[in-house]
Parts: structure tokens; sequence; C-alpha cells
């Protein structure tokens, strides 16, 4: 099915992609002055601090700021419509249907034998190895029937640089269609990623320029895509989640793209259905939370935006991962919530939209003005904001909670209890003070799980493989075996008669996937 996708045909329609998305651009540029006094001004700040090899572009702004007042209406056009496919050109992808192939055949067998030599001796399958260790749930024969009958667009959350590598690896084994996906500028620079990010349809995202055309171009080039059948992958976090908890707000810019998408083929007389799939990506082990929560607490409230050195940069880093997640079954949960679409109705298995009565309604009402379609900013704009709310509904209901977010969890707790009246940097300041005893530890985990089965129960969250029916001290040895070893600091360090409270800045980090449910701290609350 995977070779049926419209992304296998996207290098031969690549070309005529980039000049619909600036002719659609420049068609709606209702101010060129405005939008290139912007770019320029924008660019010129940005890269007049930046090293000699961006000089040429920063005398190519400053060029256009002195020219602006001169030039006639149509020559500024012309100018918008330069920039426009400058930008177009850089942001397209491209997609190698022979990396496909060595992505989704070699690639997890090498990792499975870098990660566990031994099954090369006993003659097993390797490939399966790395399989066993990623879960997929949800309704995934329903998204596989959506994704014939019109296009798809996952919303995944967003806690590390794998991310995009593990989805598309779950994608693949499910038997759904690979998607184009947006992917920070900067990954580009990690080898081992941008490889398969280059030839895998990923698009690439300067999130450093900030200016309303280049907004444009971006967001107008998702639409095509969507329009034109290319199933979508969208962060809509907008960046890695750097304090751990599950997003409860999001980046609506590309998110809205979806109902531009369905507008427009309308007005082709060609409708395009768009299904949108939130889910959440769950790790035992997150390979950059050190450095994440340390950005974190550096500038809460004022996030940098681009880290431009952390630990996903640095192989190793990614290796010492992969070991550790090959211990344990279900380290990696993926989980599909249930699909909807862009105007939040529920879609069943034939692609009918239903309202909260299970009525079927016609997602083309919602976009249509006497009779014709229409698009309305102002209208769409409060279209994605109720998305998102949805997507971020979903995120709360289909997070996986394992081992490691329990038990630190527990250790918060403790932390919290035995300094009641500390604020949480003052809380972060007790690293290796605080001694749990192994019996008041168990109780702790068994009593926060106790909470979680009956949140599952309720259909609040989801338990991760093995949780729900295993003992306090199990869950605890599953926690601080995967912790064991990975983190340059220790997150529990076993002490005579029970565990002392070790990296607080990571218990924090970990907890934090509890944070939204209610059963663990929440950081950007202030009364809990």
């Amino acid at each position: 099915m995977a070779e049926a996708a419209p992304i296998f045909h996207f290098n031969d329609e690549r070309s005529f992609i980039v000049e619909e998305v600036v002719a659609r651009v420049a068609q709606g540029a209702r101010d060129p002055l405005l939008l290139l006094n912007d770019a320029a001004w924008c660019e010129i700040r940005r890269l007049e601090a930046r090293p000699g090899k961006e000089r040429p572009e920063y005398e190519r702004f400053r060029e256009l700021a002195r020219s602006l007042g001169r030039l006639s209406e149509s020559e500024r056009r012309r100018r918008v419509e330069e920039l426009a496919r400058h930008y177009a050109k850089d942001i397209a992808g491209n997609f190698d249907p022979r990396v496909y192939a060595l992505s989704t055949k070699v690639l997890p067998t090498a990792l499975s034998l870098l990660l566990s030599p031994k099954d090369l001796k006993l003659g097993l399958h390797a490939s399966n190895r790395l399989r066993e260790h990623l879960v997929t749930q949800g309704p995934i024969e329903r998204i596989r029937s959506l994704s014939r009958r019109g296009t798809v667009v996952f919303t995944p959350t967003h806690l590390s640089n794998l991310d995009s590598v593990v989805f598309g690896f779950a994608l693949e084994r499910e038997g759904l269609p690979p998607a184009t996906y947006g992917a920070g500028k900067n990954l580009f620079t990690n080898p081992f990623l941008s490889y398969f990010m280059q030839n895998l349809g990923a698009y690439r995202v300067d999130r450093r320029i900030r200016h309303e055309l280049y907004k444009d171009v971006l967001k107008t080039y998702s639409s095509v895509l969507i329009e034109r059948g290319y199933h979508s992958l969208f962060f809509p976090g907008g960046t890695r989640c750097r304090s751990g908890i599950v997003e409860e707000k999001l980046k609506l810019g590309l998110l809205g793209t979806g109902v531009e998408a369905f507008t427009h083929s309308l007005r082709r007389g060609h409708p395009q259905r768009v299904f949108v799939v939130p889910a959440t990506i769950n790790y035992m082990l997150t390979l950059e939370a050190s450095t994440l929560i340390a950005d974190y607490l550096a500038e809460v409230g004022r996030s940098r935006y681009i880290i431009e050195d952390d630990e996903s940069t640095r192989i190793e880093r990614i290796v010492t991962l992969l070991r550790k997640l090959v211990m344990t079954t279900g380290s990696v949960v993926i989980r599909f919530g249930e699909p909807m679409d862009p105007f939040t109705n529920r879609v069943l298995d034939d692609g009918r939209s239903v309202d909260l009565r299970g009525r079927t309604v016609d997602p083309a009402t919602y976009v249509t003005r006497d009779g014709h379609p229409v698009v309305d900013e102002v209208r769409d704009a409060q279209y994605t904001r109720e998305l998102g709310e949805a997507i971020c509904r979903s995120y709360a209901r289909e997070t996986v909670l394992l081992a490691t977010h329990l038990v630190a969890g527990a250790a918060f707790g403790k932390l919290r209890d035995a300094f009641p009246g500390d604020d949480l940097f003052k809380l972060l300041r007790h690293r290796d003070e605080v001694f749990v005893p192994s019996d008041e530890m168990e109780r702790r985990v068994a009593d926060l799980a106790d909470r979680a089965r009956a949140l599952e129960d309720r259909g609040a969250v989801v338990l991760g493989p093995g949780i729900r029916g295993a003992t306090a001290a199990t869950i605890l040895d599953a926690a601080t075996r995967a912790w064991s070893g990975y983190h340059t600091n220790a997150v529990l360090r076993p002490a005579q008669g029970g565990v002392v409270l070790g990296d607080t800045n990571l218990l924090l980090y970990y907890q934090n996937r509890l944070a939204v449910s209610g059963l663990g701290f929440h950081p950007g609350r202030r009364r809990q």
C-alpha cells in the first residue's frame, strides 16, 4: 500500500508544486510594500550579527531595503515573487524511493544487530528485535481506510529529535503511507538524521526567519501538499516540548492549512477530504531529556525556540539510548487517537463525518457561502483554534504512562513532602539529599499506580504495556534499570535499604508526563 502513496511521485511534481506555491503567495499579497519591508527589516536584524558566510544574504536585504521607495507596484510584486520562489525552493523536500526501501528494510536490521549482536549468533530475525520494542496502538485499520479516501494529517506530540524517525517507522510497520513533514533546518546538521530527512519527504523549516512572507510561503506549501493528496505530519507543538509535559497549547499556523487545502479543493471542483489524526509518542527514556529540561528551567515563559547544541546531535548518545530501549519491551509507544475532520467532527471508517449525536454532516457546509466554497481567514482561524483544542484533549486521553513516569512522579512527590515550603527552583537544588526507604518508595509507587489505573478506567489516560497488572516493585525495577547508566547524573541512586533522589531536574522532567492528568506536579500551575 505504501508504494501507492502520492509521495512516491513527489520528485516528478516538485517543480510544479513550487510554482503553485509562488503563484498563490504572489496573488495573495495585498500589500507588497509592507511584506517586503517586513522581510528586509527582520532579515537585516537577524543577519547583522551572523558570521561572514551569511554576509551576501545580509547585503541582499540591505539593498532591498534601500530600493523599496523607488520600486513601482509591478516591481514590488516581482520582488515578492522572486523572494517567494527563493524560499519555496529552499523549503521543498525530496523523496527517494531507494532511501525509503533502505530505511524500512536495511536500517531496522542494522540497528537491531548493533543493539543486540547475540541475535546474529542465535539466528534470530534482527529486524523483529527492534520492532518488538515499539508498540503501536489505536484505530489503525480505520486510519488505513481513510488514507485511501483522502489526505491524512498526523499531528503527534513532540518530545525528541528522533520523533520523526520513530513515527515514520511506525507508519511503515502498520502499512500506513509515508508522510511529508516539516523539520527544523538545524536538524539537517546531524549527519545521521539529515541523510534520511533529506530523502524521505522532509521539508526544511527555518525557525530563525520570522517575517510574514516566509510564513506565508511555508503555510502555502503545506496547503498545496495536502490539497494534492500528500499525507502530512505536523508537530503542532511547534518544537520539542522542553518540559516533558503533554502539549496543552499548540501553534496553529500549519494546522490551519488543512482547512485551506480542503476549501481550495472544493473551489477546483475536485474535493479532497482531509482527516486529522492526533497521536502521542511516549518514551521510557528521552534522548535529550537533560538538555531540554535545563533549557526549560533556564527560560521559563520565554523559550529559546532553537537549541543549537544538545544531546541529540551526538551519534554516541543515540546509540546509547537505543541500547537502553532495546532492553525493554514496549519502551516506545505510539498511540493514535480518533480521526476527525478539520472541523472536529468524528470520522467513520467510510470517511463520513458525524457530529456528537452521530448524525452525518457534510464538511463542505463549513466553508461555503451562498452555495460556494470561500476562503475566510477569520472564520477559518476559529475552526483552527477549535481543532487545536480538540487535539489537546486527545493528547491528554491518549498519553501512555510508562514506568519512568510513575516512579519519577512518586519520587518527586517525596521531594515536595520533604520541603513543603520550597518553590520549584528551591526544590530542585536538593540533589542527592533525600533518602527514601525501599518500603516507602514502593508504597508511593503503588499509590500512584492505583490512581493511574482509576483514571484509565475513566478513559482519561492509558497505562503502558505491563503496567496495569504490575506490582510496585516491578514498576520501580523497570524504571531504575532504564535510567541506570544512561543519564550522566543518576536519577535515583541506590543506597543501603532504599534510594537517594539524584538528579532532581530529570525527576521533574519524567514526572511532568503526569501533569496534565493531575497525577503529578504541574510546574505551570501555581496552586496544587
